[in-house]
């Protein structure tokens, strides 16, 4: 759907991040109030902003379910959000407090391209990558793994190759956010106002990368430990910070652990060269263990598929069927109690 003849959209949004579909968005909704993009989000509290300028509003947001990046609708007196537009993608994992394991929560919005960062200091973990590269697949938005802190490394190539054989069809960026090797090429992510998100673990540079990126101390930045190299967590809310060539960039808090969220086809994406053999095993209900004339096995065997990628995405399809029975036994106990759902 596009902007009907004859009505003009909201063209002093688009250096916000506006496009057509939300606007389309907005207009069915019909609703009063003002626009604006949520910039952060305190406890309780949104900061919205409503134009590129930086003018920005903090209203409630109680019983809503928002992230930085969503467009929202302001009620008329300004203290509450209204409405959430409906979001173009979303980099949602699995709540990590307890008791609400069986809940998502929505780290950012309306996002274009999700830069997942390791450290060249460390080998990248390649399972932990799996999982970034299957939520960031079922956000909607496109991945990149960026290896950072190349500086100190003479020769990067090595590991490189290694993250490009976990990381299959997705780009893997080397970069140095004190030299500024490999910089320009992730400020090219966020040309045309298109927003991206920065993901990866403490203590990996993403900090530093912000600021080399934004061009500005806006973050703080803290040493790694020596013994096993990870960081505090210097990022302390998740923010929407513009970029010097007019595009969004979204800082998110260092996750220790990557928790999936059931979602679309994210494992299937991630794992494409598994999912290839497994459509040439000769039985669809194929476990890839002792059937006859199991293309996976064949294919380990001869060693043109590694043995630990398929039992990890083993573990991953089962961990995501845990999380889709827990969200069904919670919505059967919220029907036996009679419990509302949320606003969206």
């Amino acid at each position: 759907m596009s902007v009907p003849f004859g009505l003009q959209m909201h063209d002093d949004l688009i250096p916000l991040g506006w496009s057509e579909d939300f606007e389309d968005a907005w207009r069915r909704l019909a609703a009063d109030g003002m626009l604006g993009r949520v910039s952060r989000l305190d406890r309780g509290w949104s900061t919205v902003q409503t134009d590129v300028a930086g003018a920005v509003v903090r209203v409630r947001n109680i019983g809503v379910d928002i992230a930085v990046g969503d467009w929202v609708v302001v009620s008329g007196d300004g203290e509450r959000i209204e409405h959430v537009l409906t979001r173009r993608s979303a980099f949602v994992r699995r709540a990590s407090f307890a008791g609400a394991f069986a809940e998502a929560h929505t780290i950012a919005a309306n996002i274009d391209v999700v830069l997942l960062l390791h450290s060249l200091s460390s080998l990248p973990n390649p399972r932990r990558l799996e999982r970034e590269l299957v939520l960031a697949f079922d956000s909607g938005a496109t991945p990149a793994v960026v290896l950072t802190k190349s500086d100190a490394f003479d020769d990067t190539e090595e590991i490189r190759a290694h993250v490009a054989h976990t990381a299959l069809g997705v780009a893997v960026h080397v970069v140095s956010s004190r030299s500024a090797q490999g910089l320009a090429e992730l400020l090219d992510y966020g040309s045309d106002h298109r927003t991206v998100a920065l993901l990866g673990a403490s203590g990996v540079g993403k900090s530093t990368l912000v600021n080399a990126l934004v061009g500005a101390d806006v973050q703080a930045t803290g040493d790694v430990r020596f013994g096993d190299q990870r960081g505090r967590h210097t990022t302390v809310a998740v923010e929407l910070v513009s970029m010097p060539g007019g595009g969004w960039l979204i800082d998110t808090p260092g996750l220790r652990a990557v928790s999936l969220w059931s979602s679309g086809r994210g494992i299937e994406r991630a794992f494409a060269d598994v999912f290839d053999q497994m459509d040439r095993c000769r039985f669809r209900d194929c476990k890839h263990e002792e059937e006859p004339d199991c293309a996976v096995q064949a294919a380990m065997a001869n060693g043109t598929l590694d043995p630990a990628r398929v039992e990890s995405m083993k573990r991953l399809v089962a961990e995501e069927a845990s999380i889709e029975d827990e969200q069904r036994e919670k919505e059967r106990a919220g029907d036996r109690r009679g419990v509302r759902k949320p606003r969206r």
